[in-house]
């Protein structure tokens, strides 16, 4: 019995923490009527101890975790001196599909409206909120005065431009500050690992947060959740099926019909195994069947792993949205830039791992003021949607692939439409 239980995965362990969360608040709601027991005992100690201290951790790991892993990921991106415009072409397009996936989410959440109805406004910790910035006091607010200030208050945005601006001097450096540089990458894998283990605790802590949701709310909280699923789904199929098509065309003229034919297996496998990393040696393979010199395909696919995460930022834009709703926000034009920016700016700091894109949606809350308590209540159904969100990733990284390489004049369209065989690469991914 024991062996069984720990044989069950962390994913399926959170789905049954939101399963059994939800029930039990719908329990105390519909069925208890004591109120020392329902509200003084379980909601306003228990589940509020279990869902904060959770909540807390998470928050711990924000600032660390990100300001690491984008030093780390800005002085890796040394090696574009040597590729040249080859470097230069895929970050733009990277960075571009990802500001083009969170607009798309910001519209169908204002479209959708996914957290109409869920009143949490009585719950909303407001006190720092900044919504009413104008685009002027955006951009200077992106510059710290003091960046160690920034980092202590989690301040999120010129915490980015911090860990840029370090990450492009280590680049640039080199061997002179491989100290420095190691320093970061080792910081960054500690932290890595105490994301895992604070992971560990995530079905309690959805458990306890779904609890004290419904317990509140009833079968009333149930038509947001629906609808944000629906709004996330929708913003992957826009972004998978009309986006990445349209640029395939736009820059190559491949037939993109032709592309998903070749492409579906590699989307599945991302699927079921919910991490780019893991699809990485067999994104390269097909990408080369494709017709995309092996040279290039090194190069975009790892990089494409690492920052390009469009299905992440499509998840984010839509939560954010979602909580705004929930909790009687409006967020102002620089809001909503805000909101791109620091998604786009995530997506560089997000390892292509599963679930992790929850941890960095904590710092696009934080950085226009929406209470991270929202996250609890979209934590048990991430693993579904994270399925998607990786299938969408890969096929981003392998578009762009085929379009830097078609406009490097390193792709053989004869190879791609199936007049000659391929010259694959021969990576070894069972």
């Amino acid at each position: 019995m024991i062996s069984k239980l720990k044989s069950i995965s962390l994913s399926n362990w959170i789905l049954i923490g939101m399963i059994l969360g939800f029930l039990v608040g719908l329990f105390l709601n519909f069925f208890v009527s004591d109120h020392f027991i329902k509200n003084i005992i379980l909601i306003d100690n228990v589940f509020y101890l279990g869902g904060t201290l959770f909540i807390k951790l998470m928050k711990m790991l924000v600032v660390p975790l990100v300001f690491c892993s984008i030093v780390v990921g800005a002085a890796s991106i040394s090696d574009i001196r040597k590729i040249g415009t080859i470097g230069g072409r895929t970050i733009l397009i990277y960075l571009i599909t990802t500001a083009l996936a969170v607009t798309i989410a910001l519209g169908l959440g204002a479209l959708i409206q996914p957290g109409a109805g869920l009143n949490m406004v009585a719950s909303a910790d407001v006190a720092n909120v900044t919504l009413n910035q104008t685009m002027t006091d955006t951009i200077l607010n992106m510059v710290p005065d003091n960046p160690f200030s920034s980092l202590a208050s989690g301040d999120m945005l010129p915490v980015i431009i911090f860990g840029l601006l370090i990450g492009i001097i280590l680049a640039k450096l080199k061997e002179e500050v491989s100290v420095v540089t190691r320093f970061f990458e080792q910081t960054n894998h500690i932290m890595m690992e105490l994301t895992s283990l604070v992971m560990k605790f995530a079905p309690i802590g959805v458990f306890c947060l779904m609890a004290k949701t419904f317990a509140g709310l009833g079968f009333e909280g149930l038509l947001p959740l629906g609808k944000y699923i629906i709004c996330v789904l929708i913003g992957l199929a826009i972004q998978a099926f009309i986006v990445y098509p349209s640029l395939l065309v736009a820059f190559t003229r491949l037939n993109p019909i032709r592309f998903f034919k070749k492409f579906v297996s590699v989307m599945f496998f991302a699927f079921s195994s919910s991490t780019s990393n893991a699809t990485i040696p067999i994104n390269m393979e097909k990408v080369s069947e494709m017709g995309v010199s092996p040279e290039i395909s090194s190069f975009t696919i790892p990089l494409g792993a690492t920052i390009n995460m469009d299905g992440t930022a499509i998840m984010q834009g839509c939560a954010v949205m979602f909580a705004a709703q929930a909790y009687g926000m409006d967020l102002t034009m620089a809001g909503l830039l805000t909101v791109i920016f620091t998604a786009v700016m995530a997506s560089i700091g997000t390892a292509g791992v599963p679930s992790v894109g929850l941890v960095t949606l904590t710092m696009v809350f934080n950085s226009v003021g929406l209470p991270v308590e929202a996250i609890g209540i979209i934590f048990g159904i991430d693993h579904i949607l994270d399925m998607f969100r990786t299938a969408v990733n890969v096929t981003g990284d392998a578009i762009c692939t085929i379009i830097v390489s078609f406009q490097n004049k390193a792709f053989d369209v004869d190879v791609f439409n199936g007049k000659k065989a391929a010259k694959t690469i021969g990576i070894d991914y069972e």
